[in-house]
């Protein structure tokens, strides 16, 4: 059963991963957010009780 031998089709494989990690990562950090993060104020909100209307 040549299904089985793992000889050519694992060296692929590992080839073709190795080649897609060294490839995608690079492509993908090169893209900026175009939404910068802004800082939160450390101001507290006022909270207060709730009141049911019942």
């Amino acid at each position: 059963m040549p299904q089985l031998n793992p000889n050519p089709w694992f060296a692929i494989l590992v080839y073709s991963w190795l080649l897609l990690l060294a490839i995608i990562p690079t492509k993908v950090l090169n893209h900026t957010s175009p939404n910068k993060p802004t800082p939160v104020s450390a101001e507290k909100h006022k909270t207060g009780p709730w009141h049911w209307p019942w």
